[in-house]
């Protein structure tokens, strides 16, 4: 199947060439006839799957044939009203298609002028259409087609009442498309509530963890070697754009801070970041120009970015969907992405849960470490050496590498050594023997403690 077979009008067509679409997506392929035909739809997929032309071609293309004047596309944040936007844009711009994009932390005045002079089509968050259509601002704007996008991110974010209220103000003879990447029973309740009779498609199937572009690894750690950890995965994996996740906003400032001391390409992301600042990061980090981007969930909620190659999470998430999620920012378009999970010894168990809760197939990792000797190192060297006293078999090895020089030799004898010193760890992170008798020591520990309350 090709985008030939919908028919759409030749300048949307032109805009589907340039974009370098191919064949439709899974989400496409059944949620563009449907739209087609003018029916309410409600369609359940992750991010990235290709869903924003999924409902914006069929809609771009009634446009372009006259058949309807005005779409409003809703969405939970900022960054992804301005993302899909721009993609309409772009997709509909051969057909002089107008796209804007509506959201708080800017000033009124030039969203409402632009509504005014006249776009086919609005692309807002729920808190600042619902302002400007209570304070009669927009008036004027009566979409005949509105698509609420992400709607389990909204729901998450407290929008929903939002939402209601929105529709207060749209006409009732509308075609209405909901999308989300799960269905609550929120969800499903504002469905029955604002679609009328829709179709029901699904092209989730399996987890989004069960993707086989993307490969899963995972590090036991020491609550301290975090920060080592990090470091040197970007010192060693082969990345073009790389997404760390925090937990906390604090958390995403101080590795940031670290990082770029380290000479690293990093930007910060997090709810307190003003919106031009935020728009900027994005674009930066959109652009290629910023190659590692640290952030918190909420703040990279809707983000779509094309090309990272890796997700790594600082701290295990705080659940699975959260997981998948996640790591749903890479391995996209067929190209392989990588998945990495940092988890201290406190935290294994509620890995443990999440890989069983998602199906993840993740692989136990541990990273190798060069260590430089500092200062201290070499003095304790130097002063082992000097109280090591000869082994009794030290001539049968001399007499078999008789032929060494000397001082190559003492080189590689002292390496040899080096290599092994228990100041001098090789590697960070827990190996599958080192973890399994770690988790045996664990489980006596229980059941000893388990007997003592017992006891009492």
């Amino acid at each position: 199947m090709t985008f030939k077979d919908f028919d759409f009008h030749p300048d949307i067509e032109k805009g589907i060439k340039i974009a370098g679409f191919k064949e439709p997506s899974p989400i496409q392929k059944e949620a563009i006839p449907i739209i087609q035909d003018g029916l309410d739809l409600v369609g359940q997929a992750h991010t990235g799957t290709g869903k924003t032309a999924a409902f914006g071609l069929p809609i771009l293309d009634k446009i372009a044939k006259g058949e309807i004047d005005r779409a409003l596309v809703i969405t939970p944040t900022r960054e992804l009203a301005t993302q899909v936007s721009d993609e309409l844009y772009h997709l509909g711009r051969f057909a002089g298609i107008r796209t804007l994009a509506v959201y708080g932390g800017v000033g009124y005045g030039r969203q409402i002028a632009l509504v005014h002079k006249g776009v086919h089509i609005v692309v807002a968050t729920p808190g600042r259409l619902r302002d400007l259509y209570k304070k009669g601002k927009i008036d004027v704007f009566n979409p005949e087609i509105v698509v609420l996008d992400e709607a389990d991110e909204m729901l998450d974010m407290g929008f929903l009442d939002d939402v209601r209220e929105i529709f207060e103000y749209i006409p009732q003879n509308r075609q209405t498309l909901l999308f989300s990447a799960t269905m609550p029973e929120p969800i499903k309740e504002l469905a029955d509530t604002l679609l009328y009779n829709p179709e029901y498609i699904s092209v989730v199937g399996e987890d989004t963890v069960k993707n086989v572009d993307i490969e899963q690894k995972f590090y036991v750690i020491n609550e301290n070697q975090r920060d080592e950890a990090v470091v040197r995965l970007l010192e060693s994996e082969n990345y073009d754009k790389a997404l760390i996740f925090c937990r906390m906003k604090r958390e995403v400032d101080r590795l940031s801070d670290y990082l770029n001391a380290l000479g690293f390409n990093v930007a910060g992301l997090h709810g307190d970041i003003e919106q031009t600042d935020r728009d900027a990061i994005v674009k930066a980090y959109r652009r290629g120009e910023t190659r590692i981007l640290i952030a918190t969930d909420v703040a990279a909620r809707g983000l779509d970015i094309k090309n990272v190659t890796h997700v790594i999470n600082y701290h295990i998430p705080f659940d699975p969907q959260s997981y998948v999620h996640r790591i749903g920012r890479t391995g996209r378009a067929g190209k392989q992405g990588r998945a990495i999970t940092l988890v201290s010894t406190e935290e294994f168990r509620e890995l443990q849960r999440i890989r069983k809760e998602v199906g993840a197939n993740m692989q136990l990792s541990t990273i190798k470490v060069e260590h430089s000797l500092g200062d201290d190192d070499i003095n304790i060297l130097a002063q082992r050496l000097d109280e090591t006293a000869i082994h009794p078999q030290i001539d049968k090895v001399l007499s078999i590498l008789s032929d060494m020089e000397q001082a190559t030799f003492i080189k590689k004898a002292l390496s040899y050594i080096l290599e092994r010193e228990v100041f001098s760890d090789n590697k960070i992170g827990y190996d599958e023997n080192e973890l399994e008798s770690m988790l045996n020591s664990y489980e006596k520990e229980q059941k000893v403690s388990k007997k003592r309350r017992k006891r009492r």
